[in-house]
């Protein structure tokens, strides 16, 4: 388990620094550009991510499993064949989203909001550039480059957007908006595609890149519906709160509520850490059919994710009450409670460990998507109706309660179609040596559908 150890820690400093970068930049357009015009940037930037994570088709996540497990059969044009397929149809889908959502927001134009529609249009650029500069990282982890494929997303794209604000705000003496602050969010994300190309190329094998290319198209899209369903679940129940303010037509809560949402996410540097190593190495267990060694991984990576996430939100609210008062004002005390129940709900998350990705390395996305959506849905939809009557506080509590649920019933599912332990249970003496039978275990990936 060294390499997951040597992994996590490069991931996890990376993402430290990435995180920082990440709420400086949002900080700083806080106090640029008010709490109401980041409320609208934030609400905007969640619908453009969700748009992305479409038009990436899966293929950030399942890239990491069906490169491991072609690595490990040596079928190298099967390698070579799902990069290329993942990098052209993405960019032809995200093309496709890019322009058809400028249009339509041309044509209501003039009956959106101020703000609203130039900040749209910018951010329709968004959807192919970071679709593929994901696409791009993953090619980089699958191969064995966790810290060459998390530079470009995390700390280039982040750091770079602080520049761009900062420098925004001078050059424009302090007229800058949530267009602008688009526009700085999009010239970042180039930046980082660019990177990313550049690593990608390079990180590629010489007999993977010299392979005449292979398809396995039906095994590729059987993986899509559901990953991509994954994906955009995942972030539905992140910008959740955000989403359901501004719908409601309270972009300054929503602004407040994203500003502290983006706090939570330090708490949740532990479990990212360890899955940038993580899901390789499970894909390459399952491949290998090693159950037990998958049990072994699975309770040191909870171990690492319980510990670090444990200390960081006890240490994030022994301050919570000073930085929001002095960050936000008066308006930042409304975020203080928020923020202790959005914490608890990411503590209790990280006890259970990284069960998706178990999942999914497994073959087993398409019930791990269907809990998700159907989790993301209830979720949104409670939380636009909780908004009217409970604000931030209620969304807050919402948001947590389905996060909650989301784990409990994954860690059901662990255990049933994989007969491993989840999270916490399998340090408990009770269960000692309680790895049972794979209920109607998932199939391998790559495999086609035989079960491992």
């Amino acid at each position: 388990m060294s390499g997951l150890a040597r992994g996590s820690a490069t991931a996890f400093a990376i993402h430290a620094t990435g995180a920082g970068l990440t709420y400086l930049s949002q900080l700083a357009l806080v106090r640029l550009i008010g709490t109401a015009s980041y409320g609208i940037y934030a609400y905007v930037l969640g619908i453009m991510t969700l748009l992305a994570y479409l038009a990436a088709l899966g293929f950030d996540v399942s890239l990491l499993r069906f490169i491991p497990a072609y690595r490990s059969q040596q079928a190298w044009g099967l390698a070579r064949g799902v990069v290329r397929y993942a990098e052209r149809h993405s960019v032809r889908v995200g093309t496709a989203v890019a322009i058809a959502g400028a249009l339509a927001t041309a044509a209501w134009h003039g009956r959106s909001p101020s703000g609203h529609a130039g900040t749209f249009v910018i951010g329709f650029g968004l959807v192919p550039i970071l679709a593929l500069l994901w696409i791009r990282c993953a090619e980089v982890r699958a191969f064995g480059g966790v810290a060459s494929a998390l530079l470009p997303d995390r700390v280039v794209r982040d750091g770079l957007l602080l520049v761009a604000i900062l420098l925004g705000s001078m050059l424009t003496h302090g007229q800058f908006g949530a267009p602008a602050a688009m526009t700085a969010t999009l010239v970042a994300a180039a930046a980082g595609l660019t990177l990313s190309s550049l690593i990608a190329r390079l990180s590629l094998p010489p007999c993977v890149a010299a392979a005449p290319p292979e398809r396995a198209v039906a095994t590729w899209r059987r993986t899509a519906v559901p990953l991509v369903t994954i994906a955009m679940a995942e972030v539905a129940m992140n910008r959740t709160g955000t989403l359901a303010l501004a719908w409601a037509g309270r972009p300054s809560d929503a602004g407040i509520y994203a500003l502290v949402f983006s706090l939570t996410a330090i708490v949740i540097l532990p479990r990212i850490a360890v899955n940038a190593q993580f899901a390789p190495m499970v894909a390459d267990l399952v491949a290998r059919s090693d159950r037990i060694g998958l049990q072994r991984l699975l309770n040191q990576a909870t171990l690492w994710t319980i510990l670090g996430a444990t200390g960081i939100a006890c240490a994030v609210l022994m301050v919570a009450r000073t930085l929001m008062l002095r960050w936000l004002g008066a308006d930042g005390l409304a975020g203080v409670p928020v923020l202790t129940v959005l914490l608890a709900g990411q503590v209790v998350a990280s006890s259970v460990g990284s069960q998706l990705f178990l999942l999914t390395m497994s073959g087993n996305e398409a019930l791990a998507a269907t809990i998700m959506a159907v989790i993301a849905a209830m979720g949104l939809g409670v939380s636009v109706l909780a908004v009217p009557y409970y604000g931030l506080l209620g969304t807050a509590v919402v948001s947590a309660v389905a996060l909650v649920g989301m784990n409990a019933a994954m860690a059901l599912l662990v255990w049933r179609r994989l007969g491993l332990l989840p999270g916490f249970v399998g340090f408990l003496p009770i269960w000692g040596r309680g790895i049972g039978p794979a209920r109607n275990a998932g199939a391998a990936p790559g495999s086609g559908g035989e079960t491992w």
